[in-house]
């Protein structure tokens, strides 16, 4: 199984990005994906998540309003879309699995596959 994560890089304050996280060798469709992030310094912590379908979704109250989490099942990916960044979005994110298909769970340790990573900095 591998989550690949990608699309992060360095943006200003108040800028977008989409970062994608790819997956293989697991039946995406039956997974609820969600995103984390972790700072320099901080504990792993909970973005966004989705069910398999894409019904439903559950943010962070952080992060609610200007992150979107999608999928596209047919692309066997999961998509986080970020507006207006702020400097405390620095961190890595990761994206991770969740064989309960239609769970939206906040806690790390219920997600069964991890992706590596991929730095979001943001400079004022």
């Amino acid at each position: 199984v591998q989550l690949q994560a990608s699309g992060g890089g360095l943006v200003q304050a108040g800028g977008s990005l989409r970062l994608s996280c790819t997956t293989s060798g697991l039946t995406f469709s039956e997974h609820a994906m969600g995103w984390f992030r972790q700072a320099p310094g901080k504990e792993r912590e909970f973005v966004a998540a989705i069910t398999w379908n894409g019904y439903s979704t559950d943010y962070a109250e952080s992060v609610k309003g200007r992150f979107t989490i999608s999928r596209d099942n047919a692309k066997n990916t999961v998509y986080l879309q970020i507006l207006s960044l702020k400097l405390d979005d620095t961190a890595v994110y990761y994206c991770a699995a969740d064989s309960i298909p239609l769970a939206l769970s906040h806690s790390p340790i219920t997600y069964d596959y991890w992706g590596q990573g991929t730095l979001v900095t943001v400079s004022s």
